[in-house]
């Protein structure tokens, strides 16, 4: 059920962030399988790193669905050393693609045309697709409206009074979606957004407060409602004394 307040608020932040940072243009990538592959490569890992080996998949032109499905693990593993942790995500490249194979006949397009709720279940039942990389496959590839969440994300909830710290993928997932417009470019955007957020401004250790869009933003915010507040009960005060 919708909290106005929460709803107005996220979006408040949305708008601060967006004014901000401007359009994130996220999640880059020129294919869906790229996209794909990028999010099960980017785990543990910078994005930098998943570029160098998206970059290496192109040059030697296997970054189609039937071209990974056709090299070795190990030439692929390879392939994608830069990403870090190369052996394991080569493994979990390829348990991806059987599960395109066997469930959706290798097709993408087949696959997107699932109900994003089950689509989202099979896909957390590969091994090795978490969460955060299934919802990052349906939202940035499959252009779904699902809410990608992340450590970044977390942190500016809790830092803003929204979760506890303790809070879960799930609670925080529903915080979005159950406030905000069903609208994939909205979720594709504003979580684009916080990850700005978090690596500039709202970092881990040392985060840059004073000059954080949200905390700023909506200080002048509060700032306005109290005038008007107080505006109107001098408002009200003075039709009582004309009575």
């Amino acid at each position: 059920m919708k909290n106005k307040k929460i709803s107005r608020s996220l979006l408040t932040i949305y708008d601060l962030l967006y004014r901000r940072f401007g359009p994130r243009h996220w999640w880059p990538g020129n294919t869906r399988i790229e996209i794909i592959i990028g999010a099960i490569l980017t785990q543990n890992t910078a994005w930098g790193n998943v570029e160098k080996a998206i970059k290496n998949l192109k040059k030697a032109k296997v970054l189609s669905v039937n071209k990974l499905r056709g090299i070795s693990e190990k030439r692929l593993a390879g392939l994608i050393r830069p990403s870090g942790y190369y052996n394991v995500k080569a493994n979990r490249v390829k348990n991806f693609l059987e599960f395109l194979n066997s469930r959706y006949k290798g097709s993408i397009d087949r696959m997107f045309k699932a109900d994003l709720y089950k689509l989202r279940e099979n896909l957390l039942a590969v091994k090795g697709i978490g969460r955060e990389t299934a919802d990052s496959i349906i939202l940035y590839a499959g252009n779904k409206p699902i809410f990608v969440v992340d450590a970044y994300t977390k942190r500016m909830l809790s830092r803003h009074g929204f979760i506890g710290k303790e809070a879960e993928y799930r609670e925080m997932q529903s915080l979005f979606m159950n406030n905000l417009p069903e609208d994939a470019r909205l979720f594709n955007e504003f979580h684009a957004l916080i990850v700005e957020l978090g690596k500039s401004i709202c970092k881990s250790k040392q985060p840059l407060c004073s000059i954080c869009p949200i905390r700023g933003g909506r200080r002048r915010q509060n700032a306005r409602r109290s005038k008007e507040t107080g505006r109107n009960q001098e408002s009200a005060g003075n039709g009582r004394k004309a009575h």
